[in-house]
């Protein structure tokens, strides 16, 4: 009984750190990608704010950190339908993302605002309160939340 606990803690740790540290059970689909840009480019036609969205782009430009208040690390990335976001991952609540250069894929889940210039994704990372749904950041099989 003991060694079928044992294994299967294992497996479960086994697991657990696939989900953390890859893509492997979030892998979208292109017509994911597409439905989600969609939502977006709907989001930012209609002026829409406080929508909770998923998708992924192209890093386009990666700007210096708002230091001012909480850091946040800022990322501009291009959607499939040519729109542009700005991912504004706060960086004293989550890792700020690793090695990222201009051309890179990156998926995203956080909370949409709009603006003029496309719109900004934010609450990609964990909320200490629980109080918000926790949002993350992919790039290159890592996870950050």
């Amino acid at each position: 009984m003991r060694n079928t606990i044992i294994i299967f803690l294992l497996l479960f740790l086994s697991l657990y750190t696939l989900y953390e540290r890859s893509d492997w059970f979030s892998i979208q689909t292109v017509q994911d990608q597409v439905a989600f840009a969609d939502q977006l480019q709907e989001a930012f036609d209609k002026r829409l704010s406080n929508l909770q969205v998923e998708g992924s782009g192209v890093v386009k430009v990666i700007l210096r950190d708002d230091t001012k208040g909480s850091k946040h690390q800022r990322i501009i990335v291009d959607l499939p339908t040519g729109q542009t976001v700005l991912l504004a991952h706060n960086i004293d609540l989550a890792p700020r993302v690793e090695n990222l250069s201009k051309g890179d894929k990156i998926a995203f889940f956080g909370e949409y605002e709009w603006n003029d210039r496309g719109g900004v994704i934010h609450w990609t990372h964990h909320d200490p309160q629980n109080k918000h749904i926790a949002g993350w950041l992919k790039h290159k099989g890592r996870t950050y939340r």
